[in-house]
């Protein structure tokens, strides 16, 4: 039980059964190649995935959005009509729609109207279990509504008596409900920064024994959990569906050297992703910014698999503006092209430095990965000479346990240690171990 309300969400319609699916599609404009059907497909498969039914989709296809309603009257009309007739009580735009606009087609329309934004925030709401992640879905959700409270309120226009002796107009129910709003806010930020401030001391606790982060990103549904299943025999929820994976999942899995790695499952990108989830979502994707390597899951069999890689590049990109991902990112990532079992396999023939063909769901290349894994952390290492102190045992050992010693020369109070390090590694034990 979600313990905040939902002032526009689909939760608020009292039968979830029938809905209707609109894509405004502007005709001469390019999409960064996308096409209309697969846009459909996927609002759908958003749709579907929350459990309701519907009865109705459509492509409309219009020059240009307008102000007021987003689609033109003959369209308005049309759909008003298949409303009524199959007693649909909620129609979903894949777009996002102004305040103004959303008020003026549920009057045009006579019923729940919801854009993109808001569909993706109720399935977030559905998915988060975690405290973290109910706090983060919350307060992107009540960003989103702030600003649309004169739009879904009917009791807005009263007003509520002044206080004291003063006289005067009191406060006016959306101003109250507004303040209201403004103060669970700032409530949530503070509790967020509270798990930010959990999360630094976590991280810190996993520098005392830094094993390299591993972290896996990609669109949604490309198959980030199915591999993370299988690389760790772990039993993260695997669903056939966007967003079956919220809550950041971690676990220790060996590579072929005998080193350990932690390897990392986050939240699946998908396009058009509200900027209100980027910003509330900043704790989990510093997940991210401590990855020494970032595999970039793609679902190859996927007609849009080269849009569906700009849209992720696009998120990380902003999360680099944002100063949460630095700025070399590209060069630690490994492009992992899953779902290879359901192409011509001729096409993936060749695998190369940091591109790697697999299938999660079969187990085919893993090893590949793996060991392109183990390739990639040994040739990011920075050779460095340490001269420590021949009683700091645990000094010496943890150079041994997270390096490859190359050269070793003794002396009577001090040892001489080179060292291949990663430079996360490196920052860490300098950090620990101050020589």
């Amino acid at each position: 039980m979600r313990k905040y309300i939902y002032i526009n969400d689909i939760d608020s319609v009292e039968s979830k059964n029938f809905a209707v699916v609109i894509v405004p599609w502007v005709v001469d404009n390019h999409y960064d190649g996308r096409n209309s059907q697969s846009r459909l497909d996927e609002i759908k498969g958003l749709v579907n995935s929350i459990q309701l039914n519907i009865v109705y989709d459509e492509i409309i296809n219009i020059r240009s959005y307008r102000s007021s309603t987003l689609i033109g009257r003959g369209h308005i009309e049309k759909l008003r009509s298949i409303i009524a007739e199959k007693k649909i009580n909620i129609a979903i735009f894949d777009t996002r729609l102004s305040p103004i606009q959303q008020r003026n087609l549920e009057r045009e329309l006579d019923c729940k109207v919801i854009d993109r934004t808001a569909l993706i925030l109720d399935i977030f709401g559905d998915r988060a279990h975690t405290r973290e992640g109910v706090l983060q879905v919350e307060l992107a959700h009540l960003q989103y509504q702030r600003s649309r409270l004169v739009r879904s309120w009917t009791h807005l226009e009263r007003q509520r008596g002044g206080f004291g002796f003063m006289g005067g107009p009191g406060e006016t129910q959306i101003e109250a409900d507004r303040r209201l709003i403004d103060e669970r806010i700032t409530r949530l930020k503070k509790d967020l920064e509270q798990v930010r401030r959990t999360r630094q001391l976590h991280r810190k606790a996993r520098r005392k024994v830094p094993f390299p982060i591993v972290a896996l990103v990609g669109y949604t549904n490309a198959g980030k959990s199915t591999l993370f299943n299988t690389l760790t025999g772990a039993s993260v929820h695997v669903q056939n569906q966007l967003f079956a994976t919220l809550d950041p999942t971690m676990r220790k899995v060996g590579l072929p050297s005998g080193k350990t790695i932690i390897l990392s499952d986050t939240v699946g990108f998908i396009s058009d992703l509200p900027t209100e989830l980027i910003a509330a979502f900043r704790a989990t994707l510093e997940e991210i910014s401590e990855a020494d390597i970032i595999l970039h899951v793609r679902d190859i069999s996927h007609p849009e698999t080269n849009q569906q890689r700009r849209d992720v590049f696009a998120v990380l990109n902003m999360m680099v503006k944002d100063g949460i991902l630095g700025e070399n990112w590209r060069s630690s990532t490994i492009e992992v092209l899953n779902k290879i079992d359901l192409v011509d396999q001729t096409i993936m023939s060749q695998t190369y430095n940091n591109i790697i063909g697999v299938s999660a769901l079969k187990g085919k290349n893993l090893d590949l990965l793996m060991a392109r894994i183990d390739q990639q952390l040994f040739e990011s290492m920075e050779k460095i000479t340490y001269s420590i102190d021949i009683i700091d045992g645990s000094a010496i050992a943890w150079l041994y346990d997270h390096g490859k010693i190359l050269e070793r020369i003794d002396e009577e109070q001090v040892i001489h240690l080179t060292v291949n390090l990663s430079p996360t590694n490196r920052a860490r034990f300098e950090q620990l171990y101050p020589y």
